[in-house]
């Protein structure tokens, strides 16, 4: 994976999951909006305990590839009380973002989020043909 280097917008759509220490993994969808670096949004997953789906808010920065943001769910239970933290790096394409997730020193584990390849280049071609 290459590290992202110069300023890329994080805003958008993003498919993620979750794995605990255990293998477990929990699929998530996250909605970011890059402010000039500094990132909110929100993300929406099944909660594996029942029928029922989290929501939670994000808060978070980025920087040359570095991404970190906190999630907090809106609806805290027994199990969802704790904030989350994340770290991950952006790929050089700015469509993944690997790292870690860290609720406590003993529960933790690795996430991926994914979105599709920005469409400028199709955009500007189709621009192009038309002109």
């Amino acid at each position: 994976m290459s590290v992202q280097t110069g300023a890329q917008n994080l805003t958008g759509v993003w498919n993620g999951l979750y794995t605990y220490s255990d293998g477990r993994s929990i699929s998530f969808v996250a909605t970011l909006i890059d402010g000039g670096g500094s990132l909110t949004g929100t993300t929406h997953e099944p909660d594996s305990r029942s029928n029922v789906t989290l929501y939670a808010t994000l808060v978070g920065t980025h920087h040359d590839g570095a991404v970190t943001f906190t999630k907090t769910y809106d609806r805290p239970d027994r199990y969802h009380r704790n904030p989350i933290f994340y770290r991950g790096t952006l790929n050089g394409d700015g469509t993944e973002i690997e790292g870690r997730w860290v609720i406590s020193p003993r529960a933790s584990g690795k996430f991926l989020m994914i979105r599709p390849a920005p469409r400028r280049a199709k955009v500007a071609q189709t621009a192009f043909e038309k002109a």
